[in-house]
């Protein structure tokens, strides 16, 4: 806890001394105080982002935890804060770095396997350009796989959905990116695993994306993983991944997004077959007038023996998870860095896996969440 605090002092310290530089917002320059030239921005940036929010859970058993998959926003019939974050970011013509600090019920329930050291920390990365278009980064930084991310505001819904809630939000390791502008970007990784920053076994894992943008309007995305996310004392099994997403913007006001994940692990047993998981959802976002906006999203969740999403060590015997669910999502922005969100969902499962009051389970699940977030 001395490193974390000696972190935040420092960050604090930052941007304090940001705040004593900048011109106040509300303050008039006039054309005789105004500089000769344009002020240009320097190659630090700090940055901060609060999302508080309240949600409530139909039927809901006599717990503020809502079902043991979902990490953001995971507490109901409770006002509290999913991620407050604060960092600095450093980037000139040939090196860049960051660090950010961050808290709140999703840390504690994305990280809570994580070192204490460690699991407040939301990116620290140093890299530099070994060569013209290539960046060489190492260190903790936002994984490379999937569509939604773990900053609210930047996400189309409020709530992740449950492919992006049971793949990796963050790694670490070291991270090679080629740009070939302004159409496409590779990038490969070598990890320490899914999702951990303290290793857990002897072996590494491999990581690669593509990017690519044809048109201004359509992107594409393709990302994979391969290793073996066993403790050291386990068997191994190997896990291979690939998550794939396009993103079209059709006009100023609609945006339509399909995303979809497949992924394998082999069983403890040589010779059985491998658990298989498959994730599919779709997007469709419009812009209502001037600072509303709704989005719906449908999602289904297929895994075998509950691999990835309830277990990461299944048995043969375990229960295999299916599960579909849709979610309608209105947001209303009244500046540039507010975002007021509110978003009702449902999930459908073919057993009877979310857990109601008096022990009781259910195949049916619902739920309502509202957010405020501010970001700078």
């Amino acid at each position: 806890m001395k490193a974390i605090s000696l972190l935040a002092l420092s960050l604090l310290g930052a941007f304090t001394t940001w705040a004593q530089t900048a011109p106040a917002a509300d303050s008039v320059v006039t054309p005789a105080q105004a500089p000769a030239t344009p002020a240009t921005a320097g190659p630090l940036t700090p940055y901060g982002f609060v999302d508080a929010y309240y949600g409530y859970d139909f039927k809901h058993n006599d717990t503020q935890d809502r079902p043991g998959f979902l990490y953001s926003h995971d507490r109901q019939n409770e006002f509290t804060v999913n991620n407050a974050l604060i960092g600095l970011r450093y980037q000139d013509e040939k090196v860049r770095g960051a660090l950010g600090l961050h808290a709140g019920s999703y840390v504690s329930a994305n990280y809570a396997a994580e070192d204490q050291v460690f699991k407040h920390i939301y990116e620290a990365y140093a890299g530099f350009r070994p060569f013209q278009k290539a960046w060489l980064d190492a260190g903790i930084f936002g994984a490379h796989i999937g569509f939604e991310s773990a900053v609210s505001k930047d996400n189309w819904t409020l709530s992740r959905s449950l492919m992006a809630e049971n793949s990796p939000y963050y790694e670490s390791g070291v991270r090679f990116t080629y740009e070939l502008p302004p159409r496409l970007t590779l990038t490969v990784l070598g990890l320490n695993g899914w999702q951990n920053i303290r290793e857990t076994n002897q072996a590494k894992a491999l990581g690669t994306q593509l990017q690519w943008k044809p048109t201004d309007k359509l992107l594409l995305n393709s990302s994979g993983f391969f290793g073996n996310e066993q403790p050291q004392d386990s068997v191994k099994r190997r896990r291979y991944f690939h998550n794939f997403y396009a993103s079209y913007t059709a006009t100023d006001r609609l945006s339509l997004a399909l995303v979809f994940d497949v992924g394998k692990q082999e069983q403890a047993a040589r010779g059985h077959r491998s658990d298989t998981w498959h994730t599919g959802a779709a997007f469709v976002r419009y812009q209502l007038a001037d600072k509303w906006t709704a989005a719906l999203r449908g999602e289904y969740y297929n895994a075998d023996h509950g691999v990835i999403i309830n277990s990461s060590m299944p048995n043969v015997t375990d229960a295999d998870f299916q599960v579909k669910g849709a979610s309608l999502n209105l947001d209303y922005a009244p500046t540039g860095n507010v975002l007021l969100r509110v978003e009702g969902r449902v999930l459908n499962a073919e057993e009877k896996v979310f857990e109601h009051k008096d022990g009781r389970t259910s195949d049916s699940y619902g739920n309502v969440t509202s957010s405020i977030a501010i970001s700078f």
